[in-house]
Formats: structure tokens, C-alpha cells, sequence
């Protein structure tokens, strides 16, 4: 258990949800998702940490939209900070941008095709903020105790680790629910990315694609299995999204997921143990 800010904690038995549009398209977007994620979370009892990408280095295709850029999407996730009031986790690809958005940022988090990179782990680690490693979708569970070890040589135990699928075959992931309890077991709270692991990566040939109407399934398993957050990408009309619209949720969709996980959630902390 460990402070992500003066207000919210992650492992003290209180779920902690990560949510938001998938790229900082506009700062429109991201006040109206993130209005509505805090008023949900609200209602629901759950602690809410804003996520958008400033960029998204690792698109399909050069033709397809990496967002506005650091400098114009810190400006957006600076504002939604504070005309909502809410933490921000956002991505991180070079060392170089770490030292850019720690005035804006409470969590860094590490994109899975970089979670063995040690010099943007190690700077990572060194800000003494909390980090939230993607695991790898080439990666086994257990070794990404690797990975949380290069941050915990900096001095900083404020890490965790999120699950997103694997690679199974071209275009496709599959989630293995023991991976929760293996990363789990290497004393780190554990976080389940729903819809990235409902992502079809490179599936529509100029981008990844999508099977969003896998999430739910997904995401009570994960609960039942055991996490400490929960990991959506929101977007107020996600067809109409510039990145990861197939997998992405509309607010409908969420209101009626996080119902469901909060008493499924409630349920497996009172009801019954692993």
C-alpha cells in the first residue's frame, strides 16, 4: 500500500480506477470524459486517477494520429488537473519527457513495449513518483519482477504493475487470469487493463482494432481473480476516437461495467477469500 497522492492510496483493499480517452485529443474531450469518470467514481465509492496520452509513439501507421504533442497535451492534462481536481497518469517513452510533465503528472506510467527499457525505468524511479509498468505483451508474469526491481533501486517503492494480454497469434491477445496472482505475489498492487487487452493490435492494417464487447467479461474475471485498479479507456464517442476507438468505451458502457465491478469487487472483499 502506498500513496499516490495526499488523498488516494492503491492496496488498501479500495479499488482505484485509471480512466480516460486514450489520446489528449482536445482539451474539450478530456474535461467532459474526465467530468463524468469523477462524478462516477464519486457515486460509486471509488478512487479516480485521470489517464490520457500526451503521445502515442507506438501507432500502427505514421498516417494515423500521435496527438498534440508534450507541450500542447500537458497544457491539456495541467488543465483537466485542476478544473477537476483529480490526479493524472499519463505515458512516458524517453527519459528526456520524465523531467516535462513531473509539475503535471502524479503517475508515470511505463508502455509495454518498453517495460525492459532500464534507463526509462531507472529515471522513472528516480522521481520518487509512483510508476505503473505495463507489462509486456512478449512478457511471462513473474518476469516482471525484473522490471520492478530496476525502479526499487532507485529508492522508490511505488510501483505497480499492470496486466494488458499477450500476444497470441497476428492481430490478437489473450489474458491470462493467473498472471494477476503471480504479479500479485511480487508484492506490488496489481493493476487489469481492460480494454487494451480487448485490442487487436495492427488489425485494421492502418491500425489496431478492436472487440469491446469482450470488456466486461474481462473485467469481472480479472475482478474475481483479484486486482487493486482497473485500467478503461473512455471517450465520449469512441467510433469517432483518433486512437484505440474499437476498444474504447462510450459512457454508457462504463456506467454500467463499474457498476458491476464495484459489486462484484464488494462482494469478493466480504463474502469470500482466495
Amino acid at each position: 500500500m502506498f500513496k499516490i497522492n495526499d488523498k488516494i492510496e492503491i492496496g488498501n483493499g479500495k479499488l482505484l480506477l485509471l480512466a480516460g480517452p486514450c489520446l489528449a485529443e482536445s482539451l474539450e474531450i478530456c474535461l467532459e470524459t474526465g467530468l463524468f469518470l469523477r462524478e462516477l467514481a464519486g457515486r460509486l465509492g471509488i478512487n479516480y486517477v485521470f489517464k490520457a496520452s500526451f503521445d502515442k509513439a507506438n501507432r500502427t501507421s505514421h498516417a494515423t494520429s500521435r496527438g498534440n504533442g508534450i507541450t500542447e497535451g500537458l497544457e491539456i492534462l495541467k488543465t483537466v488537473k485542476e478544473k477537476l481536481n483529480v490526479p493524472i497518469v499519463t505515458d512516458v517513452h524517453e527519459s528526456h519527457q520524465i523531467e516535462q510533465v513531473l509539475d503535471v503528472v502524479d503517475v508515470l506510467q511505463i508502455p509495454a513495449f518498453l517495460c525492459r527499457q532500464t534507463d526509462l525505468l531507472v529515471a522513472a524511479g528516480k522521481t520518487g513518483k509512483t510508476i505503473n509498468i505495463k507489462k509486456g505483451q512478449f512478457m511471462a508474469p513473474e518476469d516482471m519482477k525484473g522490471a520492478v526491481d530496476k525502479i526499487k533501486s532507485t529508492g522508490n517503492n511505488k510501483v505497480m504493475l499492470t496486466e494488458r494480454g499477450t500476444t497470441f497469434g497476428y492481430h490478437n491477445l489473450v489474458v491470462d487470469m493467473r498472471s494477476l496472482k503471480i504479479m500479485s505475489s511480487i508484492g506490488v498492487p496489481v493493476v487489469f487493463d481492460a480494454t487494451h487487452s480487448v485490442q487487436l493490435p495492427g488489425g485494421l492494417g492502418h491500425a489496431s482494432g478492436g472487440q469491446r464487447e469482450f470488456t466486461e467479461l474481462l473485467t469481472l474475471a480479472a475482478v474475481s481473480a483479484g486486482i487493486d485498479a482497473l485500467f478503461l479507456e473512455v471517450h465520449p464517442n469512441p467510433d469517432k476516437a483518433l486512437s484505440d476507438g474499437p476498444n474504447m468505451l462510450d459512457f454508457k458502457m462504463t456506467e454500467v461495467l463499474l457498476q458491476k465491478v464495484v459489486n462484484l469487487y464488494e462482494f469478493k472483499r466480504k463474502g469470500f477469500k482466495n
